[in-house]
Formats: structure tokens, C-alpha cells, sequence
């Protein structure tokens, strides 16, 4: 009987690191990745087929909305659903237009809410990464709700939308008959970061004819992006001057010059415009 061979052990290229390889650790981008030969080492490689994978899952996530709802009205929220035009993640994505406006049937939920005449309504949306949605919402509305609680804001239910973008916001608030609306949505996934939530404030939203330019919008909030305290803070500034000066987007800048963890500078810079002013 003829003795098995042992495999033939093939020796790994070694990989060359460029000299700014120190800097990778303040990013998570991929840079100073190195080279084996004429190509990326094995691991910089199986690692970005990982996070492009990831990225890919985010987009076709779906929102734990029994979950999301329940941690909502823990906080003492009053929480909606709401569907938009588009009835599944294929019409979502092929047709931007549907998402940005609600279902028949979600319209007349909104139609028919008793309360009417709120400071603020916030909208909870999936856009293009439901596990944003998931994982941030709870934590960073635990921070930013006791602020604006105490400032005396008159808060209307919270909707939880499906296939959801920017802009359903606008028809929300209008028929909510609210003075400030304030979309969290799932942002595009990127590479590094498949779990990126966004805010975007808009004052007086008009369905149809509000832009992008009419908005303000805070990027990047999660654990290793834009901590919660550092974007509540900043979100409490543009809520309280959007609403003094009345107004929204371009016209409106983030002037707190915060720290991150210092949400009380916030209200105290808005404080001191108000009495130059």
C-alpha cells in the first residue's frame, strides 16, 4: 500500500505595509491595507467581502417594529405604523418615488389622529438600512427625549414607517398638522459602517414642494460614528433655533462648537443667542 503524501505547503507571500500604516488605527477606512506581491493580502480581501456583505444585508433588512414599538412607548411615546406606496423592498428600490409618500391606508390613520398642533412629531423609517433602525433608535432617543421634556416640547406620535424615505416625512407632519418634523432613517450602508443612522429636520414640511436645501440633517449616529449625547445635543440646538427663528436647511447652522458628551451646551448656546438677539 503506497504511504499517503503529505499536501505540499505552500509558503505565504509576505506583506509589505506602507509607512503611514500607524494612522489605520483613528479609522475605520481602509487605508495603509498593504500589498502581497501585486495584490491586497488575503486578509484586507476577506475582510472587504465581509463588509461589502454586510452592507448588502442592511439594504434587505427588515425593521423589528414589534420591538421598536415597545422600546417607543417605554419611553412614554405614542407610536403609529405607517406604510408607504411602495408594498416591498424591490419596489422601494426601483422606484424612489413611492417611498416618499404613505399608502391610502396610512393616510387616513393619520387623518384621523384626534391631537393636532405639536411642537415636533418624530418619523422612524428603515431607508436603506433597517438595522441602523434597530440598533440605534432606542438608545439615542433615550438620551434626547429628557431634554426636550423638560424644555416644554409638545410632542406628537412617533410613526414607524416601512419602506420609508426622507421625504414621507413631509406628508406625516402635514397631516399631523405638526410645526417640526424630524426623520430617523437608515442610511446607505457603506463599507464600514452598515449601521448608520440619520436625522433630518425639517420646519413647516410642504408635501411636494419642500427640497432637500429645507432640511438639516445630522449623518453618521452610532457607536463608532457620531456618539448619541454628542447628536442629541446638536439635534436639540437646530430643534430650538429652528423653531425660534423659523426656519430650516441652508439657512440654518449647527453653531453648538460641541464637545462630544456635553448635551447641555446645547440649550446654553441657544440661551445666549436668544438674549443678543
Amino acid at each position: 500500500m503506497a504511504e499517503q503524501q503529505e499536501p505540499e505547503i505552500v509558503n505565504q507571500m509576505p506583506v509589505t505595509l506602507p509607512p503611514w500604516s500607524g494612522l489605520r488605527r483613528f479609522t475605520d477606512a481602509r487605508i495603509a491595507l498593504g500589498r502581497a506581491g501585486i495584490g491586497l493580502p488575503t486578509d484586507a480581501h476577506l475582510e472587504f467581502q465581509l463588509a461589502h456583505a454586510r452592507a448588502r444585508d442592511a439594504v434587505y433588512s427588515n425593521m423589528d417594529v414589534a420591538a421598536l414599538t415597545e422600546s417607543m412607548i417605554a419611553l412614554d411615546l405614542t407610536v403609529l405604523r405607517a406604510q408607504s406606496a411602495a408594498m416591498n423592498r424591490r419596489e422601494y428600490l426601483m422606484r424612489p418615488d413611492k417611498g416618499r409618500r404613505l399608502n391610502d391606508e396610512s393616510r387616513l390613520t393619520m387623518d384621523r389622529q384626534p391631537g393636532t398642533g405639536y411642537d415636533l412629531v418624530f418619523v422612524v423609517a428603515d431607508g436603506l438600512s433597517a438595522t441602523a433602525i434597530n440598533q440605534n433608535i432606542a438608545p439615542f432617543l433615550t438620551v434626547l427625549l429628557p431634554d426636550l421634556n423638560s424644555a416644554g416640547w409638545r410632542i406628537g406620535p412617533t410613526v414607524v414607517v416601512e419602506q420609508g424615505r426622507v421625504a414621507i416625512g413631509d406628508e406625516i407632519a402635514h397631516l399631523l398638522n405638526a410645526e417640526i418634523v424630524v426623520v430617523m432613517i437608515g442610511e446607505r450602508p457603506g463599507l464600514s459602517s452598515p449601521d448608520s443612522l440619520g436625522c433630518y429636520l425639517t420646519y413647516c414640511p410642504n408635501p411636494g414642494i419642500t427640497t432637500d436645501a429645507d432640511r438639516n440633517c445630522l449623518s453618521n449616529i452610532r457607536p463608532r460614528g457620531m456618539s448619541y449625547t454628542d447628536a442629541a445635543a446638536r439635534l436639540l440646538y437646530l430643534l430650538t433655533e429652528s423653531r425660534r427663528r423659523s426656519l430650516s436647511g441652508v439657512s440654518l447652522k449647527d453653531e453648538t462648537g460641541l464637545l462630544p458628551d456635553r448635551t447641555s451646551q446645547a440649550l446654553e448656546c441657544a440661551d445666549n443667542r436668544n438674549r443678543r438677539d
